[in-house]
Formats: structure tokens, sequence, C-alpha cells
């Protein structure tokens, strides 16, 4: 398995920060939430104030997968889902133009015909779609580590934004994400599976029976974060992986989305330990997965706004409270300066 060399957040910075926010022209702690994100992005920008958060770029890892019939829309949507990222009609993409993010996506695993849209879209592709995890691997051997530096090579093309975020895109993604938390966790699955794209009753049933299966066909082959990603993963959250190492390699601050990114996280974390000192957690999702995931990441949501969609989108919105939280340091007067 790969080692990295993670950079730890500069924790003489995060100190200044604190200094600075304490002497503010308010209560101490009065601004809350605010001030804990304000020190951490000092930290990570190691100066204070940070930075401006003006170059946001959101890269959406789009794939197949092989348990897609357990979600309300046919797995063809994923493919036409890219063609309408590309066309800046989709949700993440009207919601980032909002805060001036950009949008990028990236086909790791789509099964269709890509020849009508720009090679870049394809330039990392590894496979069309994946197996059905509930009675074979979702990759094949070596497969898990190509994604996985596709990913990497991907945040090194971003690598001079000031903010990423991961999205997604790939009907049937929440049930391989229910089953790799599961893994990853020793979690049942009937406490992780939510109801995806809005599956209920039978439905719900039968997408945790998947779940079930996968876990148990998978057991003994987890410990080993590239098997896990071999036997319940995909391409597409293998690459997304290798995007959230790269950039705590490089020193890059993430938010996080929905549950897509939850369980990439914590395959990424076992990958490189400490490297989750250099994310954050954008919103809170619906799927039950990703609660299990954040906790075990030590990561607080910072909106919870009900959302499901995933793309990003969720994380897009979490984008000015960052901005705010680096105004309150930058801009706010002190007491002491008070006359």
């Amino acid at each position: 398995m790969p080692r990295f060399d993670i950079p730890v957040p500069d924790a003489a910075a995060r100190a200044a920060a604190q200094e600075r926010l304490d002497g503010l022209v308010k209560p101490l702690g009065a601004l809350g939430r605010l001030e804990e994100l304000a020190a951490w992005l000092s930290a990570a920008h190691g100066v204070v104030p940070p930075r401006p958060l003006d170059d946001v770029r959101v890269v959406v890892f789009a794939g197949d997968h092989g348990v897609s019939a357990q979600s309300a829309y046919p797995r063809e949507v994923t493919a036409a889902m890219v063609r309408v990222f590309l066309a800046g009609r989709s949700g993440v993409t009207v919601l980032a133009a909002q805060v001036g993010a950009r949008v990028r996506v990236a086909d790791i695993a789509v099964d269709w015909d890509a020849s009508d849209v720009p090679a870049s879209v394809t330039a990392h592709k590894i496979r069309r779609g994946s197996g059905a995890i509930d009675v074979e691997d979702a990759l094949a051997p070596g497969e898990a580590l190509a994604a996985f530096e596709a990913g990497r090579a991907i945040a090194a093309e971003e690598a001079d934004a000031d903010l990423l975020i991961p999205g997604d895109m790939g009907i049937g993604n929440t049930t391989m994400c229910a089953a790799l938390v599961a893994a990853t966790l020793g979690l049942p699955a009937a406490e992780v599976v939510g109801t995806g794209t809005g599956v209920s009753g039978a439905a719900l049933d039968a997408k945790t029976a998947v779940v079930e299966a996968a876990v148990q066909r998978a057991a003994g082959r987890v410990a080993d974060p590239f098997e896990r990603l071999t036997a319940l993963g995909s391409a597409c959250v293998a690459a997304t992986a290798g995007f959230l190492v790269e950039a705590a390699v490089r020193g890059i601050p993430v938010l996080l989305d929905g549950i897509f990114s939850g369980a990439a996280a914590l395959v990424a974390r076992d990958i490189a330990p400490g490297a989750e000192q250099w994310w954050l957690a954008g919103h809170c999702s619906t799927e039950p997965s990703q609660a299990f995931a954040l906790k075990a990441l030590g990561l607080t949501p910072i909106l919870d706004l009900g959302l499901r969609l995933g793309e990003g989108s969720g994380a897009v919105q979490a984008v000015p409270t960052l901005r705010a939280a680096r105004a309150i340091i930058a801009d706010m007067g002190l007491l002491a300066d008070l006359a």
C-alpha cells in the first residue's frame, strides 16, 4: 500500500487565530461555530487571517454501479446527468454559480458511449460500470489503485484552488456507500441503509438485503482499504479517496459533501492517516451512513438542510459560511482598539 507524508495544519496559526478571535469586539465565543471555522482555516493556510476563498472548485466523480437495480431511477440517468453537468443545468452547477464556484465532471466509470463529450471528461476513465457487489467484486485486481491514482492526478490538476469539493454522480451509489461504511466500521446493514433516491417499503428491504449480502461476501477482505474498494466500492469512490488524500498531501482544504464523499473519506483516512485534518463536513445528509462516517472521522457538519441530492450540492451551500468565518477574523475590530 502506498505511504503518504501528510502535513499537519499550523498549530501556531491556530493559536494566533484563537487569540485574535477572543479579542474581537464581541463577547468571548459569541460567534460560535464561525470562530471554530476561522481558526481551522487559519491553521490550514498557516496565516492569520486566512486567505480569501475566491477559487472554489467542485469535481464531480461519475460512474455507474452494478447494484443500480436497487435505485428508483435507471442507470441510464448517470450518463444523461453527465451531459446536464456539462450544460450547466444540474443542481450543483446552478448552486455553485451562486457562490462563484467552478464545476468539473470526471467520467471515471460511466457505462456509456462518450464519443460526443470533451476528451477532458474521460481523461481519467478506468472502466465502464462496476460489478454487482452482492454477488461479485466491484473492480478487477489493480483497478482500485489505478482509480485512486487517477483521483490523485485530478487533485494535482486542481491544486491551485483555495478550496476543493468532491461531488458524485452515479445511480446506485448510496447502496455501494452503505456497504463500504458498514464494512469499514463493522456496522449491520439495517443501520446504514437509507432511502437514497427515494426507495421505501419492499424496495428498501431489497436494498438492505443487497448491502448485507455484499458485506458478508467480502468478509475477511476489508482490512486492506484497496481490497475493500475492490470488493465493495467502485472506481469513482476509489478516485474520490485518491483526490482527498492528494489534497491533504498538498495542504488544500476540502469540504466534504454527502455520503459518497463521506464513505470515500473513511477509506482515504485508512490509506493516509491524518489526512482528515484537512477536511470539513459541508452538510448533514439524510443518509444514515453519512452520520456514522462523519462520527468516525471526527467531523461535524456545518449545515443541515435535509439535502440528499449529492453532486457536491450540499457542500457548496457551506461555502458562504466559510467565507463569513474568514470575514470575522479579517475585518472585525479589536476590543483593545476601542477608545
